[in-house]
């Protein structure tokens, strides 16, 4: 019996990873998959809908596996403390902010 224990450890250990965040850091947010729940949350729908949504930043940590996450207004109905298992790293990349240039429009609001 202990025999077995010990090597279905070892098989669930390899899948297991340790995860912190501090901080500060930013994360992206699993979207349930399940059909509905995605939908009314996060208003996305469809088989190709984002698995990820962020990044956000995360405020604080609550507890030993959970953090509360910053989310912006359109998300006030989803609870903001979330276990180490739904968030991703974020990694910062230059190419994921977009650069804003101002538009010279005209008076007929058309733009060269």
């Amino acid at each position: 019996m202990v025999t077995t224990q010990s090597r279905q450890k070892s098989y669930a250990d390899l899948k297991c990873t340790h995860v912190e965040f501090d901080v500060g850091n930013h994360v992206f947010l699993h979207v349930t998959p399940r059909e509905g729940i995605s939908v009314k949350r996060f208003a996305k729908k469809g088989k190709l809908s984002p698995r990820y949504v962020g990044p956000f930043e995360i405020l604080d940590r609550v507890g030993k596996v959970a953090y509360r996450v910053a989310l912006p207004p359109s998300l006030s109905k989803v609870h903001n403390i979330f276990h180490v298992s739904q968030l991703r790293k974020y990694v910062f990349d230059p190419s994921h902010v977009p650069s804003y240039e101002t538009l010279g429009l005209q008076e007929d609001l058309s733009f060269d």
